[in-house]
């Protein structure tokens, strides 16, 4: 199972990066973590900045809603994601999880 955790206005989830990848794709899951590959070395926190820039897109949300929160120096990190401060906020949660879900090939989360 996916890990994810709504916090008040956000939503944390966890990734695991494989830097200097031939592509970037989403390539499943380990463990309780979407695999994530990319094309960018990490070195100098570009494969952190491919990362955001990847999940904006997949998301389609905005680069400054995704923060990563943990683990910006390792393979094994914690997204969190921004969510609106309104009544909509429980289903955009809802919905962005099961974007990941589909992404990575999961049913559930």
């Amino acid at each position: 199972m996916l890990y994810f955790q709504v916090n008040g206005q956000d939503l944390v989830f966890k990734v695991h990066i494989q830097p200097r990848s031939a592509g970037n794709q989403i390539a499943g899951v380990r463990e309780d973590a979407v695999k994530i590959r990319l094309t960018a070395p990490p070195v100098d926190g570009e494969a952190n900045r491919a990362c955001i820039k990847f999940l904006a897109k997949q998301l389609n949300v905005a680069k400054s809603d995704l923060e990563i929160i943990s683990g910006a120096g390792s393979r094994s990190k914690k997204i969190r994601v921004h969510l609106a401060n309104d009544k909509t906020r429980a289903k955009r949660a809802d919905q962005i999880q099961k974007k990941i879900c589909a992404l990575a090939g999961k049913k559930d989360a």
